[in-house]
């Protein structure tokens, strides 16, 4: 069980953010938000939310409103029922339901083997990635 203890911000319906936006816990956006996010925690698009961005970059990212932009999730992106995302997204696990407007390209990401590539030989490094693509998926 995780008693790691994080903060939730909430930007409400009446909020209209124009910026550059960098934190590092939770974040849930309920109104407007233009400019570029970048988080290490995670992201929440209400159903109520509209974001223009340059680039979403985050841990999660859960989206119920509309976004039009590129998101990058280290861990995962999830397309509600309803949602409209116009953009390129890249991470490693991707879920999206149905009835989601989505319009763009996918770039899953992998996992890197837990090994420093200039402390090993490149036919190490091979068969590290080898094996682990095996227990994958």
């Amino acid at each position: 069980m995780d008693n790691e203890k994080r903060n939730l911000t909430v930007f409400g319906a009446e909020t209209d953010f124009d910026g550059e936006l960098e934190y590092t816990d939770d974040l849930v956006i309920t109104g407007k938000f233009h400019g570029n996010i970048r988080s290490k925690g995670s992201l929440e698009i209400a159903k109520t939310a509209v974001c223009n961005v340059g680039k979403i970059s985050v841990q999660s990212i859960v989206i119920f409103g509309t976004v039009t932009g590129d998101i990058e999730a280290s861990e995962r992106i999830e397309m509600c029922n309803g949602s409209k995302v116009s953009g390129n997204v890249s991470t490693a696990h991707l879920r999206i339901a149905e009835n989601v407007n989505f319009d763009g390209q996918v770039t899953m990401l992998d996992d890197v083997p837990d090994i420093d590539l200039f402390s090993v030989a490149s036919k190490e490094y091979k068969q590290a990635l080898v094996l682990k693509s095996d227990f994958v998926g």
